[in-house]
Order: C-alpha cells, then structure tokens, then sequence
C-alpha cells in the first residue's frame, strides 16, 4: 500500500471518499501521484515547507466563518506571542498569493484580493449546496474554502505547486481543530494526469488557468470531461476586445509573464467553447484587473501589477500590450 500521510499532510479521508462512487477511476491512479509529487528529488525546498508543517503554533479556533471570507477564529484565542510566532512561521510559505486570510486576529494580505473575484462569480453560478467540486489551478486554494462556504458536499483543488498546496494544509490545519475533518483538499497535480473521460463533477472551476495553456482547445476538453452530463463550467481567463476569431498571441512576455499563448476576444472563447462541445457558453462578468486587487503586500514582497503596466499608461503592460481585463464564461456539459 502506497502511503496516503506525507509530514503532516493527510490525504487518507479522501482517498476512501474517492473509493466509492465517481471518482474511483482516479482514486485508482491516485497513490501513485502522490507518491511522486511529494518528493524531495522533485522540490529541493520541501523539508522547508515540510518544518512550516511541523512548527505550526497549537491554537484551537473558536469558530471559524467561510461565508464571508476565510476567517479562522478570534484573537483572544491566543496571545500576540503566539500569533507572532504563526506570523513568522507561515512566511516560511512566503509568497502568498491568493487570499485574504484571517487567522487569529493575524490578517494575511495576499497579493490578490481573490475574495473580490469570487463576489463578481458567485452570483452568476448555479447553486454550489451539495455539488461535487474541482477547482482546477487553484493555487493555494482560497477559492475552495469558499466554495465549501457555499455549502459543497465535497472540494478537490489541483494545482502543481507542492508549495502552494503547503499553504492550503497549513490552513486546514487549523480548521480541522475547529471541525472534523473537513471535505475539501488540495492536491500537487495537473488537470491532464486526470483520468480522461472522468465525467464526474457537478461543477469545475478554472480561473486564471486558460492563458497560460499551450493549446486552450485541449484545456477546455480535459475541462468538459472532468464534468458530468448537465454539469457547469466556470471559466475566468483574461480577454481581448476584438471581433470573433481575434486572438493576441504575444511573441514575448505578456505583463511579465513568460508563460501566457493566447488571450482570445470574447466572441473567439464562445466559439471555442462551443467547438468543444460545451453547451450554452456565455459570458456573466468582465472587469479590468486594478492595481487595488493585485498588488504587492507584506505576504507577498515580488513585483506585482504595479510593475506590470506602462509606467506612463496603464491601459497598456511594460510590453505594450492591451492592460489585463478578465471575463468569466459558463456553459454545461
């Protein structure tokens, strides 16, 4: 038997969630992929992140709010010396950027105000109340806390970066002092080592994902076969104004970013979304990224959106580019 526990990181009651049910195909291969992601030959800095894990300060939350924020209890539940030392131990996860979090009176200001993008998307969702979830490139996995929030019977966040799946534990840490063990999990993977034709989510979110995909048909395929039949897609991805078939392909860097292939117009995404067999693609929400909601902060000390933008104009990136803009798109399976 593959081991299911790896310093502090306890996936087992997941694992036997998945055993039964739609998602047994991937519990099958599932072992495995933990076995390999949670290694120190893959991630030099894991014994690091692993100490952050074990050096966690002993406080047991009073009550804990996952309507309205992330907010993990009062702070007379400890002392200022004891909220210091969580202080210093989570920067040991630094950078944080997806957030805010509220833990003990200690207030972490991630480098995006993700709660403000979760309030222009969940108006516009079906109902999220006992759906199965999977948050694709979740980052650190503030929107699933949210999202369980909403009242989800379980949620799966996948995102590669062993570091940020760290910081989503070293949350759960504390909330699972407050409740049992909680329906909801972060795991080092990427969507293609899912099983094709899965077919097993009530809804699947991908937010900021699409742009950095080398081939976004294929991205929205794996989207659609993770859902099951009747099943929402939720996608946020940065956009263009153009006409249908316009898309900005940058040659270089976008914003800073090596990794961005293609941001399309919005008539371009809902003629891919439909070539890809999603049903009824729309758009529900565009708003122009500010300097306000993505922004360097004391959790998260590298260049941010400030630094991204024409320091002359910022309706154009330091590239010259169109600024970022962001949509959000629905449409069924």
């Amino acid at each position: 038997m593959l081991p299911t526990k790896s310093q502090h990181i306890d996936f087992s009651s997941l694992l036997t969630a998945m055993a039964d049910g739609p998602l047994v195909d991937w519990a099958k291969i599932l072992h495995e992929q933990l076995k390999e992601a949670m290694t120190v030959e893959r991630w030099g800095d894991l014994p690091d992140w692993q100490q952050v894990m074990e050096s966690l300060p002993n406080i047991t939350p009073s009550d804990i709010n996952l309507k309205n924020g992330v907010t993990i209890g009062q702070p007379n539940d400890c002392d200022d010396s004891t909220r210091e030392q969580l202080k210093t131990v989570l920067m040991g996860l630094h950078p944080w950027r997806k957030g805010p979090y509220d833990l003990f009176g200690l207030h972490l200001d991630t480098e995006w105000r993700s709660d403000w993008k979760w309030e222009r998307v969940i108006p516009h969702l079906a109902p999220l109340k006992d759906r199965l979830i999977l948050d694709v490139g979740c980052g650190n996995g503030y929107h699933c806390w949210r999202m369980l929030g909403e009242g989800a019977n379980r949620v799966i966040g996948i995102d590669p970066s062993n570091k940020f799946v760290h910081q989503f534990y070293a949350i759960k840490h504390y909330l699972n002092q407050a409740e049992k063990e909680l329906p909801v999990d972060v795991l080092p993977v990427g969507i293609e080592q899912l099983p094709s034709e899965l077919k097993a989510f009530d809804t699947v979110f991908s937010m900021g994902v699409l742009y950095h995909r080398r081939s976004p048909m294929d991205h929205l395929r794996e989207l659609k076969d993770c859902l099951r039949d009747g099943g929402q897609l939720v996608l946020e991805t940065l956009i263009i104004e153009g006409e249908p078939r316009e898309a900005l392909v940058p040659e270089g860097r976008y914003a800073k970013m090596r990794n961005v292939w293609f941001l399309p117009s919005v008539d371009t995404l809902l003629s891919w979304m439909r070539k890809c067999g999603l049903k009824n693609p729309r758009v529900v929400d565009i708003c122009k990224t500010s300097i306000e909601e993505q922004r360097s902060t004391d959790w998260m000390t590298f260049e941010s959106l400030p630094d991204f933008l024409d320091p002359n104009d910022d309706s154009f990136t330091a590239e010259g580019h169109p600024a970022p803009v962001r949509a959000v798109f629905l449409a069924e399976a």
